[in-house]
C-alpha cells in the first residue's frame, strides 16, 4: 500500500499565497507543486 504524501506548512502556505494572488491558475500550480487541484481548492 502506498503511503499518503506530507506536505510542509512551508509548501502549503506557498500555494496558498499564489492561489490567493490569482495570477495563475488552480491547474498551473498544481502541476507546478505537485499537487492534486482539489487540494488547492
Amino acid at each position: 500500500m502506498k503511503k499518503r504524501r506530507n506536505h510542509h506548512a512551508e509548501l502549503k502556505a506557498r500555494v496558498a499565497l499564489e492561489t490567493v494572488k490569482g495570477e495563475r491558475t488552480v491547474l498551473e500550480l498544481a502541476t507546478e507543486y505537485g499537487v492534486h487541484p482539489a487540494m488547492i481548492r
